[in-house]
């Protein structure tokens, strides 16, 4: 039987590595989360050796965590959108400036501004949180050309807001349907997680 002893150096090691692994999240919320199971990894492993310092440290760590992570949730943000002119010099400094993740979004993509009939930019709290360019595409389907979000806010907030709330904005210019073409892993892991439902077609379809 493997003593206790012997399995108490690697709950240091991973929980060392998690924590390490929690300074490489560019979302602050996934950050958050993670930092708070490596602390509580090594305020056990603390404990347990008889290095109350470090069990103490890493349960105030905890705490902190928890804090903001209730503030984080419990904050109300507002939303709106900034309709965006085809000519903007802000927007092109835009995709080019997030251009190598976009590419990884959405390989190949282009910024064709005759393609565009719905483009514009989400704000959350003023602030530019992301970039929506969609088309008509058969009359009463609203193609999406590119649906970015900045990294620090990658938490479905942006998507919701899009194709929940602005859901009426859509249908009143007669829209039925939104459609996505994705081939990112992560990217349909978010159609999905909005009710993007996958077509034969390699596109993913949801109704308005």
């Amino acid at each position: 039987m493997t003593n206790y002893t012997e399995i108490l150096p690697w709950v240091g090691y991973v929980a060392s590595m998690i924590i390490a692994l929690s300074m490489t999240m560019n979302s602050i919320v996934r950050f958050r989360w993670v930092n708070i199971i490596g602390a509580i990894l090594f305020s056990g492993y603390g404990f347990l050796i008889g290095a109350i310092p470090v069990g103490i440290l890493n349960s105030i760590i905890v705490m902190v965590d928890i804090y903001y992570l209730k503030k984080i949730y419990s904050k109300k943000e507002v939303f709106d959108t900034l309709e965006i002119n085809s000519a903007s010099d802000y927007l092109a400094k835009f995709l080019s400036f997030h251009n190598h993740r976009i590419q990884k979004i959405c390989p190949g993509f282009a910024y064709n501004p005759d393609m565009n009939t719905v483009s514009f930019f989400i704000l959350r709290n003023a602030s530019v949180a992301g970039l929506f360019l969609a088309h008509r595409d058969d009359k009463n389907v609203l193609s999406v050309g590119l649906d970015y979000v900045l990294p620090e806010y990658k938490d479905f907030k942006n998507g919701k807001y899009v194709y929940y709330n602005l859901k009426d904005s859509f249908i009143e210019k007669g829209y039925t349907s939104v459609k996505a073409k994705a081939n990112d892993l992560k990217y349909i892991k978010y159609l999905k997680m909005l009710g993007f439902k996958e077509g034969k077609d390699g596109f993913y379809t949801k109704n308005l």
